[in-house]
């Protein structure tokens, strides 16, 4: 296994970023707190899209051993793909790309169900879905369309018909989230190599592009999905065609990032076809992972506790075409969906060294191209 060291740098921390986190359960304690919650009666799951059978899979995790277990498929009225929740985890919203649609479900926080609760059409065909953190709007990003959009969310958690903005980007827009402190907004599109820069208005959903309103990537390098750091102002991008993973600073006061390090997500010595997809840290911000389609990987990053930079732990095999993943929110399983293998892959992350220790495989069933998990705590 292949160790990259990065060039260290210092910074400060901003506290805003660091109240913020506290409030929504992201910092080193939220581990603790979601394990008691999950041992004194809460509970967590796991949602699978799986677009050949246009449903939603619903499996309970095992709060103990980190084990899944089939609750029930939820029909998603078309071939389901990005999934999201909202911050209180109370609902979760659904890319329908063969009817370029998207779809609203309420979650019951007691089994886990999902129960419809309306669809609306899309700006496009919808690749990703992110709340902005008040859980007020939908953030939607459409790849072949090269646009995203942003609507509005009704009282009863359903996204509303009638955008705040539709807007077109860059080619190939490929993921959109609000920071933190949810200020910012920023959406990477791959093979426009560019990152957009905006203001982000939670009062009113509205944009305003920042100056400078957008950073350019190398030719070649296709940032994809991104992650924050959940306390130091550090952006993580996973980039398609460089197989890599670069970490940029985002200046608090303005909104914009400045490349500060970029590491191979592959080994050395690897030479054929491959391709970054999904990118996650845990929550305590100690380590960071990414996937590899076509090495059928996960690659594992310690990360500076200060700095925020990187260094790579090994590259971990998982199921074939790992085209997303997750953390669950005590930061202790990794869930991989093998988009080419039909299986799931979950793993105990080691607290002492951030390596994978392979859990077991599941048959999921044909196609799974997105997983997310949702917790429950005891008092809701």
């Amino acid at each position: 296994m292949e160790t990259i060291v990065g060039v260290a740098r210092t910074s400060l921390y901003g506290t805003l970023v660091a109240i913020l986190f506290c409030g929504c359960g992201q910092t080193a304690g939220t581990s603790n707190r979601a394990a008691e919650a999950m041992s004194s009666g809460g509970s967590a799951y796991a949602y699978v899209s799986l677009d050949s059978a246009q449903c939603i899979a619903v499996y309970r995790i095992d709060p103990v051993g980190g084990e899944l277990q089939l609750v029930k498929e939820v029909d998603a009225g078309g071939m389901p793909g990005s999934l999201a929740v909202d911050p209180t985890n109370s609902f979760l919203y659904a890319a329908i790309r063969s009817t370029t649609s998207i779809a609203s479900f309420r979650i019951n926080v007691t089994n886990g169900d999902l129960t419809h609760i309306g669809t609306i059409q899309a700006a496009g065909n919808p690749v990703y879905l992110r709340t902005d953190k008040t859980g007020k709007y939908l953030l939607s990003a459409y790849f072949a369309d090269s646009k995203a959009a942003i609507y509005p969310i009704s009282d009863n958690g359903a996204a509303s018909q009638n955008a705040v903005s539709i807007f077109a980007t860059e080619k190939n827009a490929h993921s959109i989230q609000t920071d933190p402190t949810n200020q910012y907004l920023f959406i990477p599109c791959r093979t426009g190599e560019t990152i957009h820069q905006f203001r982000f208005d939670q009062g009113d959903g509205t944009l305003k592009p920042s100056a400078p309103d957008r950073v350019t990537t190398p030719t070649n390098t296709g940032p994809r999905h991104f992650a924050f750091h959940p306390k130091l102002p550090i952006v993580y991008f996973a980039n398609e065609f460089g197989n890599s993973v670069s970490v940029f600073r985002l200046e608090t006061s303005h909104g914009t990032l400045t490349q500060e390090q970029t590491l191979s997500s592959l080994p050395s010595d690897f030479a054929g076809r491959s391709a970054a997809a999904d990118v996650h840290l845990t929550p305590d911000g100690r380590f960071l992972y990414a996937s590899n389609r076509g090495h059928e990987s996960i690659a594992a990053f310690s990360v500076d506790p200060i700095t925020g930079q990187l260094t790579s732990l090994g590259i971990f095999a998982t199921e074939k075409t790992p085209r997303s993943f997750v953390i669950d929110q005590t930061g202790r399983f990794l869930y991989a969906a093998g988009q080419g293998s039909g299986r799931i892959a979950a793993y105990h992350i080691n607290n002492e060294n951030g390596k994978l220790d392979l859990l077991r495989t599941y048959d999921v069933g044909k196609n799974p191209v997105w997983i997310l998990t949702a917790q429950f705590g005891q008092k809701r």
